[in-house]
This record gives C-alpha cells, sequence and structure tokens, in this order.
C-alpha cells in the first residue's frame, strides 16, 4: 500500500532539504545503536547515513521497486556491505523482522498515512527494550516547499501522542528543530513495561 501523498521529488531536491548525518546524529543515533530499520528508505538517503554511522545492519524497507533498486545501488556504489533492502508492503504486512530485532527505528515524513498507529505499534514490536525511535515530519506550516496537505500533515503532539499510545516514551529533548522545514521526535521503547505496544 502506498502513502497518501507520497510522491518523491527528485533526488538532488529531495535530499536538498536534509544533511541526514546531523539528522540522525540530533535524533540520538550512534556507532552503538545496533541494526537499523528505515520504514521507506525512498533515495536511500537516511538508509546509507545510518550505515555509515553504525557498526550494525541497515534495513532499509520501501513498497516501490524502483526506490529500492537505487538505494542498493547507491550501497553498493558506495562500498557499503551493512545495507540490507527489501521491497516490502510493510503496512500490509509488516516489516518481516522478528520480535526485538533492531536497536533504533526511522519513520521520516510517513505519519501522515492513515492509520499511523500501525506503523508505530510494528515500529514498537521490532525494536528491542531500550531501542530508539527517530521521526521526522515537515513542519505544519504551509510555506513549507513541499510536504502532504495540510490537512493530514501532523503536528509534534499528534506524532508524539501517537507514539505513547503506542507504548513509546518520549526521550530528551523532546521535539528537535529540524531546519530548514522539519521537525523532530526522539522516543524509547522503555526497557520495562506491561504495555505491550499492540
Amino acid at each position: 500500500m502506498k502513502i497518501r501523498e507520497s510522491g518523491m521529488p527528485d533526488q538532488e531536491v529531495w535530499e536538498g532539504f536534509f544533511t541526514p548525518e546531523v539528522v540522525l546524529r540530533a535524533l540520538g543515533l550512534t556507532s552503538t545503536s545496533g541494526d537499523v530499520v528505515d520504514f521507506g528508505c525512498g533515495y536511500g538517503a537516511f538508509a546509507l547515513a545510518a550505515a555509515r554511522m553504525i557498526s550494525g545492519r541497515v534495513f532499509a524497507l520501501d513498497v516501490e521497486p524502483d526506490m529500492a533498486e537505487r538505494t542498493l545501488n547507491r550501497s553498493r556504489a558506495e562500498g557499503l556491505t551493512n545495507v540490507v533492502v527489501r521491497v516490502r508492503d510493510f503496512v500490509e504486512h509488516g516489516t518481516g523482522l522478528p520480535d526485538g530485532a533492531v536497536g533504533y527505528a526511522m519513520l521520516f515524513n510517513i505519519l501522515h498515512f492513515e492509520r499511523p498507529e500501525v506503523l508505530l505499534r510494528e515500529a514498537f514490536r521490532v525494536l528491542a527494550p531500550g531501542g530508539r525511535l527517530g521521526i521526522i515530519h515537515w513542519r505544519p506550516d504551509p510555506a513549507t516547499p513541499r510536504g502532504p496537505p495540510m490537512e493530514i500533515r501532523p503536528r509534534p503532539e499528534q506524532c508524539a501522542g501517537w507514539a505513547e499510545a503506542a507504548g513509546f516514551q518520549l526521550f530528551h529533548p523532546g521535539v528537535v528543530d529540524i531546519p530548514p522545514y522539519h521537525y523532530g521526535l526522539l522516543l524509547e521503547r522503555p526497557r520495562v513495561s506491561g504495555h505491550a505496544g499492540r
């Protein structure tokens, strides 16, 4: 299933909006984060940046075969051997990863999906206790050059609420400014919790 309003601009335009390593560091990714899953890898900018930063693997998932192929080709061109690219409809069928398989999950520019709780529950499931979830999205500002329509563009407090309902805890520093057009949130799957996240 495609995420609504998920059309991608040209790669050069898209990647001009971010400095992936800076974003990932701001959202708590470190060399000791373990394996990573990227829900909707697109051109692979964040998946490849994560692969360069960690010692584990990056599972780069996308429903679009051409996006997955671009990510795979870019990872090979860079000589990155820790990127596992899969064409996967993770909305309908999940990630295919075992419970607690990763230490970090990325939900970047994707929570305008009609059922964000589906993605958040799957992220919760595949994260190990103590694992972290990074979320970024377009600011709720009609002046941004791209992004989904304002009526479906989630605000930071909405994303935080959905994530907390899935079992996550907001991790310091809360909402992170990601200039020029985005905000971010860092959340954690509690190490001990009675919440099943399902």
